[in-house]
């Protein structure tokens, strides 16, 4: 079953589902189409053919439909596959899956087959982050607006960081309780939010425990730092962040408010109950995954999308 969100990402789904439609012929693969009609639509798509017996549901679209089809095959023997389109394909990129349709397809053709885990906050899944702060409020000013892209991220970015205030935060894991005015807290259960940002460079979706970032309260400087060493790698290495790895959380705040669920704007209570839930799902990867190095990785993966830019455009693809 291939599940398509018409409305996610940048690039216009009527030019690649013809694509996607003829290479799948090609590869030899018996598939059916189905196409989102709103929210929660693909999570009742991808329950409904894994009670059907499908072998495979592939999400064509970001991560917000893949959170939805992801949450709709947990428990399962169906196994997911992504085609990412979307604006910032976080656990595409995570599990080295390339964001250009061929070579997507070409994996899911590779079935080589993993059991990923997945966190939950509160009842809410979440399969890449989970984050309070910062960048939930810019995730929050982002959902506003229908326009998408990064060029749109980073002036929300800007426009969002101009006004906001860091929160204090109470965070319980592993039997110690820490108390911090943080900038943002962010539950990894991979990498990186998408588009190659690295808030957790050291996670993994197979050990069974989240990533938990504290970014500290900083100023402008150290902030600015801190995004250069999110795209290089070496973010671990930052004065103004702390990292916790456990098998579950507790979160508290002095008010409800903003979160962000793979990259979607969500609400949640002053307190967040965070737990990571270990061979949950199973999902389509390359057989040959990239281990992480800071500065070489980030720079090999830009250039690789730098070429699937120049391809798109020559319409080379």
């Amino acid at each position: 079953m291939l599940i398509v969100n018409p409305a996610s990402g940048s690039v216009a789904k009527h030019k690649i589902v013809p694509e996607i439609y003829r290479r799948m012929k090609a590869l030899g693969l018996n598939f059916e189409i189905s196409f989102t009609a709103g929210q929660g639509h693909a999570r009742e798509l991808a329950r409904q053919a894994a009670a059907d017996g499908y072998y495979a549901v592939l999400a064509c679209g970001g991560d917000g439909t893949v959170n939805e089809i992801a949450s709709g095959l947990i428990g399962t023997n169906t196994v997911m596959g992504i085609i990412p389109t979307g604006s910032g394909n976080g656990l595409a990129r995570h599990l080295s899956i390339p964001v250009d349709v061929a070579r997507s397809l070409a994996v899911i053709a590779e079935d080589n087959v993993i059991t990923a885990d997945y966190g939950t906050a509160n009842a809410s899944s979440f399969f890449c982050t989970f984050g309070v702060g910062f960048d939930a409020a810019v995730s929050e000013r982002c959902a506003r607006q229908k326009r998408r892209g990064v060029i749109m991220y980073l002036r929300n970015t800007i426009e969002e960081y101009a006004k906001f205030s860091p929160e204090e935060y109470v965070i319980e894991a592993n039997g110690q309780v820490i108390t911090e005015k943080a900038f943002l807290v962010v539950c990894c259960n991979a990498s990186q939010y998408g588009n190659n940002a690295f808030i957790a460079p050291g996670a993994s979706v197979t050990d069974g425990e989240l990533d938990i970032t504290i970014v500290h309260s900083g100023n402008l400087l150290s902030h600015a730092i801190l995004g250069v060493d999110m795209l290089t790698g070496f973010i671990g290495k930052n004065a103004l962040v702390s990292t916790i790895r456990c098998k579950s959380a507790t979160i508290r705040r002095k008010t409800s408010g903003a979160a962000h669920l793979d990259g979607d704007a969500v609400a949640m209570p002053e307190v967040i109950e965070v737990n990571c839930h270990p061979a949950q799902l199973r999902v389509f990867v390359p057989t040959r995954l990239t281990r992480f190095r800071p500065l070489v990785t980030p720079i090999s993966l830009f250039f690789r999308d730098l070429g699937l830019g120049v391809r798109r455009i020559l319409h080379l693809n």
